[in-house]
């Protein structure tokens, strides 16, 4: 009795021990190359079996839904936030739009979230939500403010973060420099422009 007695810390500290181990890998290959990593390469990164990983979390929703917030969330919502503090509609909008893409472009997480590749998971379908509400403040607050074109609707705005999502995970990446060029680009198609004075 005393000797599975004396078993039985070392067994929980194991088992955390593996849990923080998985939750790391986790963390590093969402981050590096979006969520549908395969398990194996999560469970060899930290040292333990895919067993493992399904008896910790239940499988990848699971594993997903416990790293999460490290991986993209936070960041997402911090750019929500920023943008929601800025007074100025135009400035709002701008910031909202190169953030939102310079995450997409860092983040493959985050494409996998905005284009709900796991719809079974309560939590990123909560974080999609968020993500989702505030299009309708910019571009609302845009056409209050004549700095959008009065054509340009939410539904555009969804899918033009839509259309990024998609051909950064599915097409061939383009170089930084490029690829925030055409974030100038799409600001100025999307802004309304005031003719000169007297017109």
């Amino acid at each position: 009795m005393s000797g599975a007695a004396s078993e039985r810390p070392r067994l929980r500290a194991d088992a955390q021990r593996n849990t923080e181990q998985i939750r790391h890998a986790a963390i590093g290959a969402f981050r590096g190359r979006g969520l549908s990593v395969p398990l194996e390469e999560v469970a060899r990164a930290a040292g333990v079996s895919k067993a493992t990983i399904f008896n910790r979390f239940g499988g990848r929703i699971g594993l997903i839904e416990a790293v999460i917030e490290e991986v993209v969330a936070r960041e997402l919502r911090a750019v929500i936030d920023h943008a929601r503090a800025l007074d100025d509609a135009g400035e709002r909008i701008a910031y909202y739009v190169t953030a939102i893409r310079d995450l997409q472009y860092r983040q493959p997480t985050a494409n996998d979230v905005l284009l709900q590749e796991y719809p079974h998971s309560q939590q990123l379908m909560d974080i999609c939500r968020v993500a989702g509400e505030i299009y309708d403040e910019l571009v609302s607050a845009g056409h209050a403010a004549g700095v959008l074109r009065p054509e340009f609707t939410t539904d555009d705005l969804h899918a033009l973060i839509v259309d990024t999502a998609l051909a950064l995970k599915h097409g061939a990446r383009p170089p930084r420099d490029a690829y925030d060029r055409r974030t100038t680009f799409l600001l100025d198609g999307i802004r309304e422009h005031q003719g000169p004075t007297g017109e």
